[in-house]
């Protein structure tokens, strides 16, 4: 999700609502001339404001979509998920500025968050919120603890759909300096995932699953922890330990071992937010193949 597409939106809206102004107040061509006879700015400013006024109006303040590129949050998203984005549940902001101007709430633990990333905010990134401002988040051994407190976590058999496993890599991704191919692609999804281990996690309201790779810790190489704690990041990954600080949270990808997330690049302030995922509304694996709605629901 690398593109904000209000930076087309808002400068054409706003542009278009400045000749639609101009020509009721000043102008009036269209009162004078009538409709089709105004000159083509004009026409276009009362064909075309309208629209994009309440496009701009739902996609910042009410809903957004957003499109999954990856597969950092199976099995709660996969990749070609089309889903719904609440722009209102963690307070209105103004587009482009993200300006809070009404605070309507913060995100609770175990809810699935966009957000601009904290390294380069042009670029918006999609995870869980583990950790809330002043929270302590520990692992130690396959256990996630907030502030000493054990997440509830229960193993469960799941088999996710062919076609979706199919697409846990992508043709051209790169892997340690090589595209893979089509065929490698493929190969490496149903390896992977022929060796994944499923667990159910309760987080405040939220039940949901979460994604493991028995043979994998990437947090061994994670830079923030190591960044930060070395001295229990250092034994495989195993171990590690991290303080919130006010204003952030502390966020991590269902897809617990294949995910780029807060282990790496640390925490996501508040004035980074965009808003909470609540509705999967539409699937289209990658390729020349058909969108479908079989996976239409709402996120937990």
């Amino acid at each position: 999700m690398d593109f904000d597409f209000n930076l087309i939106l808002v400068p054409l809206t706003l542009i278009l609502g400045a000749i639609w102004l101009l020509d009721k107040l000043v102008l009036k061509q269209r009162k004078k001339l009538g409709v089709g006879k105004e000159n083509l700015p004009v026409r276009w400013a009362y064909d075309f404001f309208p629209v994009l006024a309440v496009v701009l109006i739902v996609r910042s303040f009410l809903l957004e979509p957003f499109n999954i590129p990856s597969s950092s949050m199976v099995p709660t998203l996969y990749t070609g998920d089309f889903i719904a984005v609440n722009k209102y549940a963690y307070g209105v902001r103004l587009p482009l500025t993200y300006s809070k101007v009404l605070d309507t709430g913060s995100p609770s633990r175990g809810d699935v968050m966009v957000f601009r990333y904290p390294e380069d905010p042009s670029i918006y990134y999609i995870k869980r919120a583990i950790g809330l401002p002043g929270d302590t988040v520990s692992y130690d051994d396959g256990i996630l603890a907030i502030n000493d407190v054990p997440v509830e976590t229960t193993p469960i058999d799941f088999a996710a759909e062919p076609e979706l496993t199919a697409s846990l890599y992508l043709e051209g991704q790169p892997i340690q300096n090589y595209r893979l191919t089509q065929q490698d692609a493929l190969q490496m999804s149903l390896e992977e995932e022929s060796d994944a281990e499923y667990f159910e996690e309760i987080q405040g309201d939220h039940k949901h699953l979460v994604r493991y790779l028995p043979d994998m810790n990437s947090s061994q190489y994670a830079n923030f922890l190591q960044q930060e704690s070395p001295e229990v990041v250092s034994s495989a990954g195993t171990q590690w330990r991290i303080t919130v600080p006010d204003g952030h949270y502390f966020v991590m990808g269902d897809n617990r071992d294949r995910s780029a997330d807060g282990r790496w690049w640390g925490f996501v302030p508040d004035e980074n937010l965009a808003g909470k995922a609540v509705y999967i509304w539409m699937h289209k694996p990658p390729g020349l193949s058909m969108p479908s709605l079989t996976r239409n629901g709402s996120i937990d």
